[in-house]
Formats: C-alpha cells, sequence, structure tokens
C-alpha cells in the first residue's frame, strides 16, 4: 500500500461533525465542511439522526474528491455510543442519545448486573455514558427488536462498516468506561456474558488496521476512479491523545478541551482512582491503560456564553485581579450528572454587583479549578499539554498556570481528533509547538481555598 498523501478524516463530535482533509507531509487542515449533530426525540428514544450525518459525510466527501483530493480515509467520534446491526446491516435499533435517562427499575436493575471498578475501571455514569447501560436498557425494554441484533459495534466503526462494509470493534471505544472492557486483561468483561452479546461483538481490530478499500458503489457516488483505504477509527479524546504519545516521554498530562474536557495522565497509574468522581481509565491506541478524568467544560461554556453573552478574553483577563480579590466565585455544576463534584447544583457566590466580565472571569477560574481538581484526581504529573477551544482561553489558561505551579502548553489548532486520527493512516505529526503559557501576576492561592471550603471539600 503507498503512503497517502492527503487524509479525509470523519469526526463526529457530541455537538457538530466535521469532514476534514489532512496534508500528510505538512500536517495542516487543508479543507473542512461542517455540520450540526442533530438529536431526534423519538420514537423510540432520543437518537442521532444517521442518515443526515451519512448524507453530510458523503456530499463533503464529494467535494473534497474534487479539490483537494485525499486519498486514505481515517474516522474518529465521540464515545458512549454503540451501533446494533440486523442482518441486513442496517440499524436493528436507531443510535441511543447517550443523555437519555432510562426509566427508575431498568437503571436499578443494571446496577445489579455490572462489574465492580477494580474490574473495568468504569465509574458508575449517568444515562447511557456507560455503554452497557445503554445495551441493557436496549435488550429490556426493546425486545423484540434487540433480538434483531446480528452484530454490536463501537460507534467509529460503525461509520467505518458504512464505507466498507467491514464490521470491527476497537479497544479506545471499547475501554471508554463502556463497563464491556478489562483495561488491565485487555479482554471483555463478564458484562457481555451476563447481557449475552458475546457472539454479537465484532471482531477486535487495532485502529490503526486499514479495514478495506471504499465500497466500489460509495467510491463512484464520490466521484473517485481508484480503491482507497479506510482505517478502522478511534474515539475522539483518544485521538486528541494520540500525538501526544508520539516521540513525548511520561510524564505527562493532556487536557483535551470540546463538550467534554478529558484529563489523561500519561505515565500514571490506575491504584487510587475515585469512581465516585469520574475518575477512570481509558485506553490509548496502543491498549494501553490511562488514568483520566472529565467534566462537561464544553457544554458547561455553552450554557455560560447563552446566558452571558461571549467571553471577551481580554476583559475577562483583565477582570480577573478584581474577581479574586471581591471572592466573587461560580461553584460546580453547571452541567449535571459528571464531573469530580457529583450531585451539586450551580451557584454564584458574591456576585450581587458583578459585571458581565467580572463572570465571565470567575467562570474562567472555575474552570480552572475543575480542571486543576480533575487532574489531582489522576496523579498527573509533569507539563500540562491543553488543546481544543480552551487552548485560546487566555484567563483559563493563565489561571491553570497559577493552580498548578507548573508549565501548562496551549496547543495551536481548535481541535486534536482530527490530528491524531490522521495519524493512524499515516500522517506525519503536526510539529507545530504549542505556547507555554506565561504565570500571571495574581495569586489564586487563598481563592483555591476558598472555593473548595465553600464546595466543603
Amino acid at each position: 500500500m503507498t503512503t497517502p498523501e492527503k487524509i479525509a478524516v470523519l469526526d463526529i463530535g457530541k455537538t457538530n461533525a466535521k469532514v476534514v482533509v489532512l496534508d500528510c507531509t505538512t500536517g495542516e487542515e487543508i479543507a473542512e465542511r461542517r455540520a450540526p449533530n442533530r438529536v431526534l426525540p423519538g420514537p423510540p428514544y432520543p437518537h442521532y439522526d444517521i442518515e443526515t450525518l451519512w448524507t453530510f459525510v458523503l456530499e463533503a466527501l464529494s467535494a473534497f474528491a474534487k479539490q483537494p483530493g485525499f486519498d486514505a480515509i481515517s474516522i474518529t467520534t465521540h464515545g458512549a455510543s454503540a451501533v446494533l446491526l440486523d442482518a441486513e446491516g442496517g440499524l436493528a435499533l436507531p443510535v441511543l442519545d447517550y443523555e437519555h435517562e432510562y426509566p427508575e427499575d431498568i437503571r436499578r436493575a443494571y446496577q445489579t448486573i455490572r462489574p465492580p471498578f477494580s474490574e473495568t475501571f468504569s465509574p458508575s455514569l449517568s444515562g447511557g455514558l456507560n455503554v452497557g447501560a445503554q445495551l441493557h436498557y436496549q435488550k429490556t425494554a426493546f425486545p423484540e427488536a434487540f433480538a434483531r441484533t446480528r452484530t454490536i459495534l463501537t460507534y467509529p466503526q460503525y461509520w467505518a462498516f458504512r464505507l466498507t462494509g467491514v464490521t470491527a470493534n476497537e479497544v479506545t471505544s471499547l475501554g471508554c468506561h463502556t463497563d464491556l472492557w478489562r483495561p488491565r486483561e485487555g479482554t471483555y468483561s463478564p458484562l457481555v456474558d451476563t447481557l449475552g452479546i458475546r457472539d454479537l461483538m465484532a471482531p477486535v481490530r487495532s485502529a490503526f488496521d486499514a479495514l478495506g478499500p471504499l465500497l466500489p458503489d460509495i467510491a463512484a457516488q464520490i466521484g473517485l476512479s481508484t480503491p482507497i483505504p479506510v482505517h478502522c477509527g478511534i474515539h475522539d479524546s483518544n485521538a486528541s491523545l494520540l500525538p501526544h504519545l508520539v516521540g513525548r516521554e511520561p510524564p505527562f498530562a493532556v487536557v483535551s478541551t470540546g463538550t467534554w474536557v478529558i484529563n489523561f495522565a500519561v505515565g500514571g497509574d490506575l491504584d487510587h482512582l475515585d469512581p465516585q468522581r469520574d475518575a477512570l481509565a481509558n485506553v490509548d491506541a496502543y491498549s494501553r491503560a490511562v488514568p483520566s478524568s472529565r467534566f462537561m467544560g464544553g457544554r458547561e461554556f455553552e450554557t455560560l456564553t447563552a446566558e452571558l453573552g461571549a467571553l471577551s478574553p481580554e476583559a475577562a483577563l483583565a477582570a480577573v485581579p478584581d474577581v479574586i480579590e471581591s471572592g466573587l466565585m461560580l461553584l460546580p455544576n453547571i452541567a449535571a450528572g459528571s464531573g469530580p463534584f457529583p450531585g451539586r447544583e450551580r451557584q454564584w457566590i458574591n456576585d450581587t454587583t458583578a459585571s458581565t466580565d467580572q463572570r465571565w472571569a470567575a467562570a474562567c477560574l472555575y474552570l480552572a479549578l475543575m480542571t486543576e481538581t480533575c487532574l489531582d484526581l489522576i496523579g498527573s504529573k509533569g507539563p500540562v499539554l491543553v488543546e481544543g477551544p480552551f487552548s485560546a482561553n487566555l484567563a483559563y489558561l493563565q489561571a491553570l498556570t497559577a493552580l498548578l505551579g507548573r508549565q501548562v502548553v496551549a496547543l495551536p489548532g481548535s481541535t486534536g481528533t482530527s490530528q491524531g486520527a490522521a495519524l493512524l493512516a499515516g500522517i506525519s505529526p503536526n510539529t507545530k509547538p504549542g505556547r507555554s503559557v506565561p504565570a500571571p501576576s495574581w495569586d489564586v492561592a487563598a481563592y483555591r481555598t476558598a472555593w473548595h471550603e465553600t464546595l466543603g471539600r
């Protein structure tokens, strides 16, 4: 197989989907199209608008086949999703939105069968964030439709199947708090037998594998005259992690920001993770367990933007000293159901006379404090690499630098997921250096202490 010159990446996030083309020599994105990832209300439950996404993917690939061209395809998607295929390769049930909450009796029944954290390193999460809970819900609530299932796929590999006709599963999605995987052993957990689905699980393939060429009819529809390889694909947070695993020695931490803020302690251990505070193990593209933690920081930022208006980074940064002095604080959680402070509802402190800029400054301090807490929970050491949208938020970055007291590096570009997915297909890593965030002149020690004391921590 020849080395590709340009790679098209399907990058399907929880909020938005995009198709990008990357130049293999420079690692740069040279073309991009975006679309919202819509959730349909049902029936039978909230689910992703798969066919609209598929139309978007084909239209983007058709446009990019003409200009700038591409000669390989790779895939990355959000986690916490499984796809049930029937005997004809169609959907036995719609692809369930992981934020859907199940009836109480089904939730209670699932808790009696899920394996312990010490085995799976998956905390018990809300809705369908544990893929095992999704499958149990679908099997329990829709037994006739579930009985039509012949193959179960992880989500990136579903899109690879649509493109190639080849079914597969892959460890970064299986190891992403599913309850289905044992990260230390690299095997399925007993839950697959409890649910009776072992024979339905597609073969496990490496994220780096080329599953096959693009199906001829799809290649013709897109306008390609020669077959091109489609790679197996990878969970999005692990796609963000992958470029940093190439040529960087541990220990270090990666803060991958998007809808979720996912924190990885590369070189850490699994022995002290607290499942009650959303600490867990992810599994990287090389099948290694990585201590991780997270909160829904991007979703929280969107909520704040809807309430406060657009962030002015310079104004928020300038307002930080006044916020520290006045004790204006934002406490968790804005988005419920995840993160290191479960069960709490957000609260403003000392906000009676606060301006919008001051509220934004307090919000940036809040996001930094949440990130610091998540990094502490996984015992992270060494430099901290911030990628994704928060890498452009200087108030957040400087607050994080002050809180951690060690190097914070902001990485360029809006997201590392596409870069990581492209690495699977042979792209050269983007060597554009990050920028080391300067330490601010203000001191956050007393503010941090007050914030945690207010939380009772």
